[in-house]
This record gives C-alpha cells, sequence and structure tokens, in this order.
C-alpha cells in the first residue's frame, strides 16, 4: 500500500488533491464567494466553534464544512495546504457585504421586502425576535425576502408574509444574509424612526407597548445593537 499525499495543484478558485492512500482520489472545491456558501453552513461552522475553540479544530472543520469533505480527508492534508484554504475562505468574510435586492435560489427569484415603512407588526416582531440568532437566522430572511409576484424593470411586488416555509431559507448565500443585515447596521437609525411612526399611526391600541418597544431598547434599539454584535462576530480569523 502506498502512503502519502501527493503535491496539491491550485487553479483559481478550485483545488484538487489526489489521495495515494488506499487508492482513493479526493476532489476539493474552494469557494472564492460569499455566495458559494450557504446559510445553513455558516450556522454549521458556528455551531462548531461554540463547542471547541481550538484553532486546529476550527480549520479542519472550516474545510470539512465548507469545501465538502470529511474529517479523515481534512486531516491527512499538508498543512500548508490547509492554511492556504482556510485563509482563502476567511479573506471573504472580511469583505464589506452590499445588499443584494434580488436572488435566484433552487429556481425562484426572491426579492427584498420593498417598502420597509409598509412592514406589518407580525413581520416586525419575527424579524426582531430571530435576527439576533443564528440558530434560526433563516426566519430573519423569510421576513427581508420572499418570492417575488410581479416586476416592471427595477420595480417588483413579493408575496405576502406568512411564516412557512422558512426552512427553504436554509439554502441562502451568505453574501445576500450578510449584505441584508448590513444594510440594517447602516441604516439602523432610519428604520428605528420609521417604525416609530408606524406604530404610532397605526397601532394606537398598542401605543404603550410600541413606545416601550422602541424607546426603552427592547425593540429596534436592542434590534440594532443585537446586529453590531453580530457584525463583529462575522470576521472569522483562523490565524
Amino acid at each position: 500500500m502506498i502512503g502519502g499525499l501527493k503535491r496539491a495543484s491550485f487553479f483559481l478558485s478550485k483545488i484538487h488533491f489526489r489521495f495515494r492512500y488506499i487508492y482513493m482520489r479526493v476532489k476539493i472545491t474552494v469557494p472564492n464567494n460569499l455566495s458559494e456558501i450557504k446559510l445553513s453552513q455558516y450556522q454549521k461552522f458556528l455551531k462548531a466553534q461554540e463547542e471547541n475553540k481550538d484553532e486546529n479544530f476550527l480549520a479542519t472543520k472550516m474545510i470539512e464544512i465548507f469545501c465538502h469533505i470529511d474529517n479523515k480527508q481534512a486531516f491527512q492534508m499538508k498543512l500548508k495546504d490547509v492554511n492556504s484554504i482556510t485563509k482563502t475562505i476567511s479573506d471573504m468574510f472580511e469583505q464589506k457585504p452590499q445588499l443584494i435586492n434580488r436572488f435566484t435560489m433552487n429556481g425562484i427569484e426572491y426579492g427584498f421586502i420593498p417598502n420597509l415603512d409598509e412592514m406589518s407588526l407580525g413581520e416586525y416582531v419575527d424579524l426582531d425576535t430571530y435576527i439576533s440568532n443564528w440558530d434560526e437566522m433563516e426566519k430573519a430572511m423569510a421576513v427581508l425576502y420572499r418570492p417575488i409576484q410581479n416586476k416592471y424593470k427595477h420595480k417588483y411586488s413579493i408575496e405576502d408574509y406568512t411564516a412557512q416555509g422558512q426552512e427553504v431559507y436554509k439554502d441562502m448565500p451568505m453574501n445576500v444574509v450578510f449584505g441584508s443585515m448590513f444594510f440594517f447596521y447602516r441604516l439602523g437609525m432610519d428604520l428605528s424612526k420609521i417604525m416609530t411612526y408606524y406604530f404610532q399611526d397605526k397601532q394606537e391600541l398598542h401605543l404603550q407597548e410600541s413606545n416601550s418597544l422602541v424607546k426603552s431598547g427592547d425593540g429596534i434599539n436592542q434590534f440594532m445593537h443585537s446586529l453590531r454584535e453580530i457584525l463583529d462576530d462575522l470576521r472569522i480569523s483562523l490565524n
């Protein structure tokens, strides 16, 4: 039996490794853009990060999760190749995200909620509840992005919010997820004002509750504070 690992050849975003060990050939594809990483993958990595802070463990999990190989194969790789791959992936998370208004997922085109000032109470409550919880981030994304019903040039309408079918949002690309979160971070004060006016104009029966949510920091202000904390956590470094 021939042991060892043949020297890797790098081709842009794709890296191919051929294992002579037990005559097994393994192809590793390394993502070079956040659009190639799904929300479910990032959630899985964060879960691993919570369970073990060891840098070598996290480097292995990063390759295992984002490059779709098993743990045993990752441990057989050369250290220099592991370092190169983890740096490539880590650098992606250092990029400044941009809001993406429309994207296609599983053959369906989704659009960012067109009018934030027309957000319903139910949409706001669910967004405020889930946006700071990575374990259920798909539920927050289901509020912000929905299938497009009609479109004309740059304008479009989306389906009504039903809080159903949220599991499909686990397939969302991370450039869309990060972009929407960064958007709210930058426009936090404007969003707070919009929601305050909304409650004042359309929810008079709940005026005391809405004032408590908005002014005490338990609602939008807390939501924006949570976003800041989340954005601080977006920077992954294994160095």
